[in-house]
C-alpha cells in the first residue's frame, strides 16, 4: 500500500510540473505574454501576442509534449524487450531508419506529405527488427545489441546523407531535420503524431502485466506462459510506431529515449504500469523544459533543442558505459 501510495504520489508531482512547465513555454520567449492577452485570446480578440502564442508557442509546446512522451515510451519499451540498459532509440538506430524513411519518401514523393508519418513508423519497425536480427544472430548480449545498431544507424545516416545529395529540394531541411528540432510546426502537423502516441501509450498501460514479464527474461516469460514471439513483435511494434510519430515532425531528436527510462527507472523500481506513467511524464517534462530553455537563454536568439539534448546526453551515455563496463 505504501509503495502504491509512493507511485502514485510521484506521477501526481510530475503532472503537476508537466503543468508548470507547459505553462512557462508559453508565456515565456522573446515576445511577451500577459495575462491580458490571454483573455483577449479566451474572447477570440487575437492581438499580437495572442498571435505569437496560438500560432508559434502552443504547437511547439504541445510538440515538445507529444514528441517527449513518443520518444520515453520507445525507449522504456526498447530497455525491457531487448533486456539492454544502453539501448535508445536514438543509439540503435531506430530514430535513424524513421527518419530515412522520411527523407527518402519526400524525395521520391514531394507532394505526398499525408504519408510522412507511415513511412516514419514503417522506417522505424524494420530498423528495429533488422537490430534484433543482427544482435540474434552474432550473439545476443547487452554490448552486441548496442554495437549492432551503431552500426545500423551509421549506415542510416550515410544513406539519408546520399538521399539528400541526390534530392537538392530536400537540402533546405536537412540540417534542422538531422539536429532535430520544434521550430516551425503547426498543430495540424501535430494531430496524427499526437492520436498515436496517446493510443500507443494507453496500449502499453493496458498490456503493462505482460511487459513486465518480458522484462523477466525471454526464457522464464516462456516458462510462464507467455507467447513470447507474439509479444515481442506487438511491443517492438508499438515501440516503432512511438518513436515513428515523434520523428515525423521533431527530427531525430537524441538520448530522450536512454536518458528518461533510466530515470523513471530509479523512481518507480521498475514495476511496469509505474515505469511507462513516469516516463511518458518526465519525457514530456525534459523535453519542454529544454525546449523552452534553448530558445530562451539566448534569446533573440535560439539553438535547436536537438543539441541541447546531444550535450546532455552523450556525456550520461559514456557514464553508463562506464558503469556497465565488464558485465555481460
Amino acid at each position: 500500500m505504501a509503495k502504491n501510495n509512493r507511485s502514485r504520489s510521484i506521477v501526481i508531482i510530475l503532472t503537476l510540473l508537466l503543468v508548470a512547465a507547459v505553462g512557462l513555454g508559453l508565456f515565456c520567449g522573446a515576445a511577451p505574454v500577459t495575462g491580458r492577452d490571454i483573455l483577449l485570446l479566451l474572447k477570440g480578440e487575437i492581438n499580437g501576442s495572442g498571435r505569437i502564442l496560438l500560432y508559434v508557442r502552443l504547437p511547439r509546446v504541445a510538440g515538445a509534449v507529444i514528441a517527449g512522451m513518443g520518444l520515453a515510451a520507445a525507449g522504456a519499451v526498447i530497455q525491457v524487450i531487448l533486456n539492454n540498459p544502453l539501448a535508445g532509440p536514438n543509439i540503435i538506430g531506430v530514430n535513424a531508419g524513421a527518419g530515412f524513411a522520411v527523407v527518402l519518401c519526400s524525395a521520391v514523393f514531394p507532394a505526398s506529405y499525408a504519408w510522412l508519418p507511415f513511412a516514419s513508423f514503417a522506417g522505424a519497425f524494420l530498423t528495429v527488427l533488422l537490430v534484433y536480427y543482427i544482435g540474434k544472430r552474432t550473439g545476443a548480449s547487452k554490448i552486441t545489441l548496442v554495437l549492432s545498431g551503431v552500426a545500423v544507424n551509421s549506415f542510416l545516416n550515410g544513406a539519408t546523407d546520399a538521399v539528400y545529395t541526390f534530392s537538392e529540394e530536400s537540402l533546405f531541411a536537412s540540417n534542422a531535420f538531422k539536429i532535430g528540432g520544434l521550430a516551425g510546426i503547426n498543430l495540424s502537423v501535430l494531430r496524427t503524431a499526437g492520436i498515436v502516441v496517446v493510443v500507443v501509450v494507453l496500449l502499453l498501460l493496458l498490456f503493462h502485466n505482460e511487459l513486465e514479464v518480458f522484462g523477466l527474461g525471454e526464457e522464464t516469460a516462456h516458462t510462464l506462459g507467455l507467447p513470447v514471439g507474439v509479444y515481442r513483435f506487438f511491443f517492438l511494434l508499438l515501440a516503432a510506431v512511438s518513436a515513428g510519430a515523434a520523428v515525423s515532425f521533431a527530427g531525430l531528436l537524441g538520448f530522450i529515449g536512454l536518458l528518461v527510462p533510466h530515470m523513471a527507472r530509479r523512481v518507480t523500481g521498475g514495476e511496469s504500469k509505474e515505469y511507462l506513467l513516469v516516463s511518458v511524464l518526465l519525457g514530456a517534462l525534459l523535453l519542454t523544459l529544454c525546449d523552452t530553455a534553448a530558445r530562451t537563454v539566448f534569446a533573440p536568439y535560439e539553438i535547436p533543442v536537438g543539441i541541447l539534448l546531444s550535450l546532455l546526453g552523450a556525456p550520461f551515455f559514456l557514464w553508463l558505459l562506464f558503469r556497465f563496463r565488464g558485465r555481460q
